[in-house]
């Protein structure tokens, strides 16, 4: 198996770290207090002009071209400076990726440019609600057709970038005597739709550059035409975005806590105790080795999950193994970075305090650690139904 990236894979993952060190870097502990948002934006357009928000979109549509293992690279090196910045960037491709793989012509040619051009800042995605995280097969927002419209009723939460998008994706149930999830469809909706309430963005423990909201549908209506794919086939759409979404998440998981661990070699390459350096006691040497160990074995599921995907087979499982590894890893190494920095890592002084909130929600979101188990244990029930 050849583990060299090509020389494009190479050229976006250095040129991602080069905007992620010259703009982003900066301005991550500034978006941390909740400030800055302008500059957020601005550094948003400037990755979207450099081909970053349509990596694994055909150039018809003013996409990059380059794939799913390009996708990861330039997540990691995003995260390692901005993972508020990294996670919308995560999400905005997958939303031009499922407008692309289920949309129609005039669905893709309205909406894909502007998410590649960052016409739009973003793309969202509504699927989570109060009673449905984990199952969002259990959904209650509904979409009854009237006329040549659809009215949409329901609320979302946990909208990542619901603030500054410039289209949703939503779930729907459009059958509620459907079996469970048999019913859901799936909507495009622009920000501006009358009846789409954009609501309070939460306070969160990290990542707190990006706006997660609140997005409430009251009677909001939109055209016929509007539905992402087949009527009833949103689940499916889905699922299938939440394992692509997986990928991201785990990139992004390896990013920061590569960052945390970087971070980590400085201080105790420098700081003395006991009358040498941290770094010389063989204790600390076997903590790092432990967590680089881990993280290169990350990397491994991670590409793994990605080139299944890029070439179109089953990679399901892979996406679940590579999140439930990395992410769980990616903590690991992060609160180890905290201790190896003693007292000093608690303070705002040193970044390692905002890796350890920002990488505690790469666990939960985009399917938590328990449901890849869930997703594993199928994987590996049906392999052994095959073989019995």
């Amino acid at each position: 198996m050849d583990f060299e990236l090509t020389e494009e894979q190479t050229l976006i993952k250095n040129s991602a770290r080069k905007i992620a060190n010259d703009l982003l870097a900066p301005i991550a502990p500034i978006l941390d207090k909740g400030e800055g948002q302008e500059d957020f934006l601005s550094n948003l357009k400037t990755m979207a002009q450099a081909g970053f928000m349509g990596i694994n979109i055909s150039s018809e549509y003013g996409g990059t071209e380059a794939g799913v293992v390009s996708y990861a690279l330039a997540l990691e090196e995003t995260a390692r400076a901005c993972a508020s910045t990294a996670v919308t960037l995560s999400v905005t491709n997958l939303v031009a990726e499922i407008i692309e793989t289920c949309g129609t012509e005039a669905q893709r040619a309205a909406h894909i440019p502007k998410i590649c051009d960052g016409t739009y800042s973003s793309g969202a995605f509504c699927l989570t609600e109060a009673g449905a995280g984990s199952d969002p097969s259990g959904m209650q927002t509904r979409a009854k057709m009237d006329g040549n419209e659809w009215v949409l009723n329901g609320e979302k939460v946990f909208v990542t970038s619901g603030g500054i998008t410039g289209v949703f994706v939503v779930w729907a149930v459009t059958d509620p005597d459907a079996p469970k999830g048999k019913g859901i469809s799936c909507f495009l909706v622009e920000p501006d739709t009358e009846g789409l309430i954009i609501g309070r963005a939460e306070k969160k423990m990290g990542q707190r550059g990006s706006l997660t909201n609140v997005i409430t549908f009251d009677d909001c209506r939109i055209p016929a035409d509007s539905m992402l794919g087949a009527e009833n086939d949103g689940f499916r759409i889905a699922v299938g975005e939440l394992a692509g979404g997986r990928i991201g998440i785990a990139s992004v998981a390896r990013g920061i806590a590569c960052a945390a661990l970087d971070a980590a070699k400085s201080y105790i390459g420098e700081r003395r105790q006991f009358g040498k350096r941290i770094a010389d006691f063989q204790g600390i040497q076997w903590q790092l080795v432990d967590h680089e160990t881990e993280l290169e074995a990350a990397r491994l599921l991670i590409l793994q999950a990605a080139l299944l995907k890029e070439q179109g087979k089953p990679f399901g499982p892979a996406a679940s193994m590579a999140k439930l590894f990395s992410t769980e890893a990616a903590q690991r190494a992060c609160y180890t970075a905290l201790q190896l920095h003693g007292g000093a890592g608690y303070t705002e002084e040193f970044p390692v305090e905002r890796y350890v909130r920002d990488v505690r929600i790469t666990t939960i979101y985009e399917g938590t650690s328990e449901v890849q188990r869930v997703i594993i244990a199928r994987d590996i029930l049906a392999q052994m139904e095959q073989t019995a």
